[in-house]
This record gives C-alpha cells, sequence and structure tokens, in this order.
C-alpha cells in the first residue's frame, strides 16, 4: 500500500484540485476583516457536544487493499461514539448500505455526499460560538496538506457540514486544517509552525499575519507555537500528534523515547516549550507526557511502514467518555489507559484498535470532528 508520505511524490494527485482549494492560496491576509469575527471563540472539545462527525470515506485509489479494513476502523469508532453522542456520518450516495453496515443505525444518521477521503477534522467545519446562542463554522480551505493528495471533494466539506447543521459558514483567508488546531476553550492555542506558517499553505503569510488570524477567528488571546517538522508526513506534523488539552492550564504530551525515531528530538523540543510556557490568564502549565509503544502487535499495517502511527496522544474527547486507540503493546497500552483515566476521571476510557487508520498516518482525533452544545 502507498503510505502517506509517498502520497507526496505521486504528482497525479494534485489534478483533483479545483478552483474551490484555490481560495485561501496567495492572497493578501485581510486581517481587519477578521478581527470583525472577535465575538466568536472555539470551545474546549470536552465541554458537551451536541453530535461527533466522521466520514465514511475510504476508497481504493487511495486505500488500495487497506480499503475494506479503513471502512471497518471508521465504523468501530462510529458505533462507539454512539454509546456517548449523536453521529452523523458523511458518506457517498453509492456507499450509503456499506456505511449503514460498518456504522449502525443507532443513534446514527447519514448524511449523503461526494468525499475524497477519511479526515474528517481536517475537511470538516472547525466551530465556534458567540456565547449568545451563534454557531459559526470556521472553512480554513482544506488544500490536501499542500497539494499533497486529491483534495477537491473533501475541501468543501467544511461548508457541507455548516449547511448540514445549519451553522453560520465562515471562511477565512488562510489556509490549514482541524487537526492543527488545539485550543483550551479559555483564550489559549497550542500549533506547530510547520503545518500553519508553511509555503505549501500560505506562502505569502508572515508568523505574525498567521497568528494574527487565527486569533480572530478562534477567539484566542495566546498562541504556544510548537516547531513541529516539515516533510517527515503528510500533514507537516499536526498538534494533535504532538500535545492536547486535558483542560486549561493542563496539557498532555507526547514524548518520543526512541532515538532513532526523528520525532524524538522534536518531542523533546516540543515539551521544554511547554514546560517553559504560560497561557493566556498567565498560568505555567502542567504537563504530562505519554510515549508511543515500543513493540506495536506486527500485522500488514505495521510492517516496515514507517509511516504507522503509533501514538495515544490522537484521541478524542467526547460526552462522558475518551475514545483511545491501543496498539498490542500490553505494557504501553495499559500505561495510556491508567494516564488517561488519571487525567479524565469523569470519563470512560475506551481503547480500540484502529491500526487501518493507523497505517495510514493518522489516528482517531483525525478521523473525526463535533459540534459544540450551544
Amino acid at each position: 500500500m502507498s503510505t502517506r508520505r509517498e502520497f507526496i511524490k505521486q504528482a497525479s494527485v494534485v489534478a483533483g484540485m479545483g478552483a474551490a482549494v484555490s481560495i485561501g492560496l496567495g492572497l493578501t491576509p485581510l486581517c481587519a476583516h477578521a478581527a470583525a469575527a472577535g465575538s466568536w471563540h472555539m470551545p474546549d472539545e470536552g465541554d458537551r457536544h451536541r453530535r461527533a462527525f466522521i466520514a465514511f470515506g475510504a476508497q481504493e485509489a487511495i486505500w488500495e487493499a487497506f480499503t475494506a479494513d479503513v471502512q471497518e476502523a471508521i465504523g468501530l469508532i462510529a458505533r462507539t461514539i454512539a454509546r456517548h453522542e449523536p453521529v452523523t456520518v458523511f458518506c457517498r450516495e453509492g456507499e450509503r448500505d456499506l456505511a449503514e453496515e460498518h456504522c449502525g443505525t443507532a443513534n446514527i444518521t447519514y448524511v449523503v455526499t461526494e468525499l475524497d477521503d477519511i479526515w474528517m477534522r481536517d475537511t470538516g467545519a472547525n466551530f465556534v460560538i458567540d456565547g449568545e446562542g451563534g454557531l459559526g463554522a470556521v472553512d480554513f480551505n482544506f488544500n490536501g496538506w499542500g497539494n499533497k493528495q486529491r483534495h477537491a471533494k473533501d475541501a468543501r466539506l467544511a461548508a457541507r457540514v455548516a449547511s448540514t447543521v445549519d451553522a453560520r459558514h465562515m471562511r477565512s483567508e488562510l489556509v490549514g486544517e482541524g487537526g492543527g488546531i488545539e485550543v483550551d476553550g479559555h483564550g489559549t492555542g497550542i500549533m506547530t509552525e510547520s503545518s500553519w506558517i508553511n509555503a505549501n499553505r500560505n506562502p505569502d503569510w508572515s508568523k505574525a499575519e498567521v497568528e494574527q488570524e487565527l486569533k480572530a477567528r478562534l477567539g484566542l488571546r495566546k498562541i504556544i507555537w510548537l516547531p513541529g517538522i516539515k516533510g517527515k508526513d503528510i500533514t507537516d506534523a499536526h498538534v494533535d500528534f504532538y500535545a492536547r488539552f486535558v483542560q486549561p492550564g493542563v496539557v498532555i504530551a507526547n514524548l518520543d523515547n526512541d532515538p532513532e525515531s526523528y520525532d524524538h528530538k522534536v518531542t523533546l523540543a516540543h515539551l521544554d516549550i511547554l514546560k517553559n510556557a504560560t497561557d493566556a490568564d498567565g498560568r505555567t502549565l502542567q504537563v504530562h507526557t505519554v510515549s508511543p509503544p515500543l513493540k506495536p502487535r506486527k500485522s500488514s499495517f505495521s510492517n516496515n511502514n514507517p509511516d504507522f502511527a503509533a501514538g495515544y496522544i490522537n484521541y478524542v474527547v467526547i460526552n462522558g467518555a475518551v475514545i483511545a486507540p491501543e496498539f498490542g503493546d500490553k505494557k504501553a497500552d495499559a500505561k495510556a489507559f491508567d494516564l488517561l483515566s488519571e487525567l479524565y476521571p469523569d470519563r470512560e476510557v475506551v481503547q480500540l484498535n484502529i491500526d487501518a487508520i493507523a497505517a495510514g498516518g493518522g489516528g482517531i482525533h483525525c478521523v473525526t470532528s463535533h459540534q459544540p452544545l450551544v
């Protein structure tokens, strides 16, 4: 199977780029326009949800022999989340019955639309609220992580999500993805420079301009920038594989202890920044660490696959639960379970085998998104 990193080498994937995704590329930042959005803010993922979203969009042109396995894993995630909150599944017209076969019908609704792939966090709407019952859906002009994969259909998904839930569609001039956003709901964000300050998304933007737009669109007062690392995975190091807010002032960070891993030095640098950072309210962050498994189970998904994303930090927080991965390393799986149970004492921690999705360089957070309860 072609890994997500290998997609970078496939020039044909750019052919799917349409006019919809050209918005935001090479434009002068309209920061004055962004400032008008200042009354909106993105709430903490741990706040109550109205529903979760999943894209049943795996296709053989991308996933090849793993397609059925990815569909099965998507279904498992959908059914697990549906035990705790409603789930809206987006699927192609010709796969409506197949999606229901995998995802079920209990607490699940279906919306037929065109899709390229499964990465709902990156392609869907980034919801904001105004404190007065208003719901906004910020669209960051998904461009296939810098034109590395076909994306013309997925580039329209944020607007489709907004119309589905009757939210105000708010298109930014900035190009980026939801997996590159981490907020505490109280004015602090964590982002990686490698994904946002990148010529393959925002070639004419300075760091200051990117920061101003993100603050305005998401209602942030401070952004803690982590360096990340460009070109090692298709996302250019999304923050949701490196650092997550548990609650305001409390962060869980990925610490890769394998000296042979390209993430080893990066995660050490991130940890140093986080431990010395303060949030928008001046609090020094309390930082907990979790490390990837040393011995993930051997399978066709993980064997000889440098992009197999065996990281525990890419979990999703939903109403009453935390849905997290497990990788067959009993010691590491248990350690991650215990830490998440400690950090989220009022939620059930559920671990799932999502190896097929991890084979494509992603995780549970990557393939889900949510609508906050207004």
